[in-house]
């Protein structure tokens, strides 16, 4: 049984991290075992998942099969995203201008601000009386 060919990549959103592997194929993208629409049940974080195929023109050539967990579903998107990214970097080098110019090889650092002691959240302070 010979060995299949496949690339991996890791991508991280806020508190959602997602291991992708791409493999030769003809465009499917499974994620936690669900195809994509059924994962993700929207059109925009769908089209999120799929705009590094549309940068660099490779729709339709690799299967994706993705793990993902933790965070929410904008935040899986996001780490798939950036999975899928860096997999295709690994796959063909020279796309690394195409997708570094749309922004899909910078991991987005903005994450939960922690809770500080005497507010109820982040920055909501509870409510002040005057009297």
């Amino acid at each position: 049984m010979a060995a299949q060919l496949q690339y991996q990549g890791t991508g991280r959103r806020k508190n959602a991290v997602a291991r992708v592997r791409l493999i030769p194929g003809e465009g499917k993208v499974t994620i936690n075992k669900r195809e994509l629409a059924e994962y993700f049940g929207k059109k925009t974080l769908e089209m999120i998942v799929q705009q590094p195929f549309g940068v660099t023109d490779t729709a339709g050539k690799y299967d994706v099969v993705a793990l993902a967990h933790g965070g929410g579903t904008t935040g899986q998107a996001g780490a798939l995203r950036l999975g899928i990214a860096r997999a295709l970097l690994k796959a063909d080098p020279s796309l690394r201008p195409a997708l570094k110019r749309a922004g899909f090889l910078t991991r987005d650092p903005r994450m939960k601000e922690r809770r500080k002691y005497g507010l109820k959240k982040a920055r909501k302070a509870p409510q002040f009386s005057k009297r």
